[in-house]
């Protein structure tokens, strides 16, 4: 990263390089931190961000389910990504929050204190695949999505992971892009970053929350799609269902709508009709010639 950039850390700008944590801190050793990860846009008025209000929800309701307790408020940390990026000089990139302990805990495994708060604003040209909906391909994954008996699988928590690093592994092995999970219950759940949603007979399906995180492009899809006429189902879908569906793509905070074009060894349009007219809708709503979403962005300025 560049030598020149700043990271708000604990309400005070410090230099890039200076942003670290010890070895046996708490939130590296023990992956304890949280954190959420969103876009930076530049608009007719300045920079803006996609959906921050949602997205320090998100943090808020991270710590809250796993008993933490943030240093910062909402409106504290919305304030510092403003100053971050305006003393980074980011238009288009990508904000990313950690909050975690830095604490060093070579034994003690619960720990009292605030979790710390790092902001970092990083531009879309420093090589991040933001924006590119070039088409996928997908697996099916022999791993589980995590059991919300055994972990709080609606917190964005780093530790979850784990699960998403070893489903990416399997996928690039295979020669995938990227691959999706079952649940415990054998109902699909999300890709390792990103959710899942097909087209069949012109409705848009996607599993219901309570097994998967709490996707705010899921969110904001499932909103914007019924105002061009495209209906939309939150509903248990199971393998069979990619097998016989029209249209995949998935959703993140990169690319918003990325059509696959391979779900294992079958081929697939796209992007389809539907998911054209998405990414249509999208593309209009982050450049700003569609105001009906004016809402989802925050200004930065």
């Amino acid at each position: 990263m560049a030598d020149d950039r700043v990271v708000w850390l604990n309400g005070e700008l410090i230099p890039w390089g200076e942003a670290t944590v010890p070895l046996l801190s708490h939130g590296f050793s023990r992956a304890s931190g949280i954190f959420e990860a969103f876009g930076s846009h530049e608009s007719p008025d300045g920079p803006v961000a996609f959906r921050m209000d949602e997205h320090l929800k998100r943090l808020r309701h991270s710590a809250d389910m796993l008993e933490m307790e943030l240093g910062f408020s909402e409106e504290e940390i919305g304030a510092g990504v403003a100053e971050t990026v305006r003393a980074n000089n980011v238009g288009r990139g990508l904000i990313k929050i950690m909050a975690y302990w830095s604490e060093e805990a070579p034994i003690k495994l619960v720990l009292d204190a605030k979790l710390d708060i790092a902001i970092f604003a990083i531009p879309a040209e420093a090589g991040l695949p933001l924006d590119d909906a070039t088409a996928i391909s997908a697996c099916l994954s022999s791993w589980r999505k995590l059991h919300p008996e055994t972990a709080q699988v609606t917190a964005k928590a780093c530790a979850n992971y784990l699960n998403a690093y070893l489903v990416r592994k399997e996928a690039q092995k295979r020669g995938f892009d990227v691959a999706f999970l079952l649940g415990t219950d054998g109902f699909l759940a999300e890709g390792t970053t990103e959710s899942v949603f097909l087209v069949k007979d012109g409705a848009l399906k996607t599993p219901p929350l309570g097994r998967i995180l709490s996707s705010i492009s899921r969110l904001s899809l499932l909103e914007m799609a019924p105002t061009i006429g495209i209906s939309v189902e939150e509903t248990l879908l199971q393998a069979d269902d990619l097998f016989t569906a029209d249209e995949i793509f998935t959703a993140h905070t990169g690319v918003k709508v990325h059509p696959v074009n391979r779900f294992e060894d079958r081929e697939l349009e796209a992007p389809g009709p539907v998911s054209t007219r998405l990414m249509e809708l999208m593309d209009d709503v982050l450049h700003f010639r569609n105001r009906q979403f004016g809402h989802f962005f925050q200004s930065l300025a």
